[in-house]
């Protein structure tokens, strides 16, 4: 058997062309301009090459958390708006005028901050119940103080809000909205920019669409709504060892899995160093199993996870140089989180440095 070197353990294929479908069917059901979200590696899976891929699209922008994920795109040629979701600190002011950034300023200092350097675009965070970051709605004191400033500001370019469970509390992300609106009202004027919709709310329509929609976890092939998503990341690993143990037998550290019979189980070449997550929420006296896809089955795992391997219990037809197919196949993106006792978003952002990332396009 022979394979190309970047397959000789784990990689990941990503369709880009799944991935700009997606962001097609968001744009299409909120009828409002995108704003990819392409933080944290692009969500695991190659910021550059997606954003490259997005570039389809005519997207107003990019966002991103950090300047050290900005100045990787404007080196590999972007030059759309990128909006830094990390809300702006002072001292770092020059390094956002150098790389021609949008700051998201979530406080009063930092707005005066900002505008003290000049008049380029920045966007104001408004905090509508995330507790996280940005002028409270309920804050007249510092609403107040914002006001002051804003109108001498000829930057002012957006005002945005976060929802905090949009895919699963419609009750609640009206009342965000709303909360969102009543602080607007306070504010001297509209800029050009409101945005609030992330996944979730952008797949919900046009009622929290505004001018801007932010998708992230459905652009990657994550569950965000009604709409299902295409299949853009498949993990993939080879199959490196195969042997035959007898009833008795333990599999991995700590001895957790013991043999009830004789079986073969197969070594996978993948493990936590590569974001395949250790933990598991099985438990109970018959806990269901992780699995994999092998040979078009799908196969327990069994015994720990560890920090480069895993291991399944697999049938007469699995051998060295298999490839097993941890999500994107049989079993989905989310599904695979679930067993795990995650999230599609954290699963994809896990993947390690050494998973290669393959690209390619579906007729």
């Amino acid at each position: 058997m022979t394979f190309s070197p970047e397959t000789t353990r784990a990689w990941v294929d990503v369709d880009l062309t799944a991935l700009v479908a997606n962001a097609r069917t968001v744009a299409a059901i909120s009828g409002s301009r995108l704003l990819p979200m392409v933080k944290a590696n692009g969500y695991g899976l190659g910021a550059i090459e997606v954003t490259r891929a997005l570039e389809a699209l005519d997207p107003w922008g990019f966002g991103v958390a950090s300047l050290d994920e900005a100045r990787g795109l404007r080196t590999a040629g972007i030059t759309r708006p990128l909006l830094v979701m990390t809300p702006l600190q002072s001292q770092a002011i020059p390094h956002y005028l150098d790389l021609d950034l949008r700051p998201c300023i979530g406080d009063v200092p930092a707005l005066e901050a900002w505008v003290a350097h000049g008049d380029k675009p920045f966007h104001v965070e408004i905090d509508t119940g995330m507790s996280r970051a940005g002028v409270r709605w309920d804050d007249r004191a510092s609403l107040s103080r914002l006001g002051g400033v804003l109108p001498a500001a000829k930057g002012w370019e957006g005002v945005f809000t976060h929802f905090l469970a949009a895919e699963s509390d419609a009750d609640g992300t009206q009342r965000q909205w709303d909360r969102f609106h009543e602080a607007l009202r306070t504010l001297p004027g509209r800029p050009p920019l409101i945005h609030a919709a992330n996944s979730a709310a952008a797949l919900r329509g046009k009622q929290f669409a505004a001018d801007l929609v932010r998708p992230g976890i459905y652009l990657y092939g994550g569950d965000a709504g009604s709409a299902p998503p295409k299949p853009v990341a498949a993990l993939r690993a080879r199959v490196v060892a195969v042997r035959s143990i007898s009833a008795g037998d333990t599999v991995g550290y700590g001895a957790t899995w013991r043999a009830q019979r004789g079986a073969r189980v197969a070594t996978v070449g993948i493990g936590y160093a590569d974001g395949f997550p250790r933990a598991s929420p099985a438990s109970g006296p018959d806990p269901s199993p992780r699995q994999l896809e092998l040979n078009g089955r799908l196969t327990p795992i069994v015994g720990r996870v560890t920090m480069d391997m895993c291991m399944a219990v697999v049938g007469d037809d699995v051998a060295v140089g298999n490839v097993a197919t941890v999500f994107g196949g049989l079993i989905s993106l989310d599904q695979q989180a679930a067993a795990a006792g995650t999230i599609s978003y954290e699963l994809l952002t896990r993947l390690g440095g050494r998973i290669v990332r393959r690209y390619e396009r579906t007729p």
